[in-house]
């Protein structure tokens, strides 16, 4: 057992090594760019689109709380002028307009996911042989399903907490103080990057794979993207002079360069698993 252990530890670390040096050699830091930019562009829209569907459905909605769903990871200092855009943008427009800019907001998103469905194809080492219709209604249904989910999630924001004050005033015992409000929104902030991550994974690539050989990339990216928010928070508070540089594109710059980061983290764990599982078939 515990050879297998230091053999699946000496895998790891040499199929990471592998990943870092493919992930320079074939481009990596350039598809990273390419995302960040398309996902900056599909960011507003997306946002919109959950924001307008949102209204369609119940006037009683919170816009506030669905924003901080999607936006509640990331450091404050990026987020905040982000939110504040977003709100002018929501107060400003009217229903008719929310309606008809949300099916160009549909399309304008899914070429966000499209960029990670190429970059994630290629860590992969995959060959994506779907046609261009069908990839785009790829794109297309992750727009729409997760602007779904987050509108579920908003749900689920509202009813567990009045769920939870029934079963703790029903069930006594220590156990009900850890169902907090603040608690589960912390959960269901944390679950959105979990799921969105995973579906990347499962379904983006050229070829479909196996949840055992995705997973490793998916705590990978997990991980990274913890440290690099926390890392890149640190950063914009001590070190970083955006303002004087770039003045008021300052808190764009500051959300462009942290999806930059993000989305280096979102290829090298697809091409960490690409590597785990061609060392796989290497020793078959």
């Amino acid at each position: 057992m515990q050879m297998i252990g230091e053999r699946g530890l000496k895998m790891a670390a040499r199929a990471l090594w592998d990943a870092a040096a493919r992930f320079d050699r074939k481009g990596g830091w350039m598809m990273s760019s390419h995302i960040a930019m398309s996902m900056m562009l599909a960011l507003f829209p997306f946002i919109l689109f959950v924001v307008s569907l949102a209204g369609f459905l119940s006037q009683d909605v919170n816009t506030d709380n669905l924003v901080d769903l999607i936006l509640g990871a990331w450091p404050k200092d990026v987020s905040e002028p982000i939110i504040a855009e977003i709100q002018t943008v929501v107060m400003s427009s009217s229903t008719q307009l929310m309606t008809i800019g949300g099916v160009l907001a549909i399309y304008f998103a899914s070429n966000g996911v499209n960029a990670v469905r190429v970059a994630m194809t290629l860590a992969y080492r995959d060959e994506d042989t779907r046609p261009f219709w069908r990839a785009r209604l790829l794109s297309l249904a992750f727009v729409l399903v997760g602007g779904a989910l987050v509108l579920i999630a908003a749900l689920f924001e509202v009813a567990l907490p009045l769920y939870f004050s029934h079963v703790t005033e029903a069930v006594p015992g220590s156990w009900s103080d850890w169902f907090t409000d603040e608690r589960l929104n912390i959960g269901l902030i944390l679950g959105v990057p979990v799921l969105g991550v995973t579906a990347c994974h499962l379904w983006l690539p050229g070829h479909r794979h196996a949840l055992r050989h995705i997973w490793p990339g998916v705590a990978l990216t997990l991980a990274l993207w913890l440290a690099g928010t926390q890392a890149f928070a640190l950063y914009i508070v001590r070190f970083s002079t955006y303002g004087a540089t770039y003045a008021g594109l300052a808190g764009v710059m500051a959300a462009l360069i942290f999806m930059y980061l993000m989305a280096a983290i979102l290829i090298l764990g697809a091409e960490f698993n690409g590597a785990l599982i061609a060392r796989r078939g290497s020793d078959i």
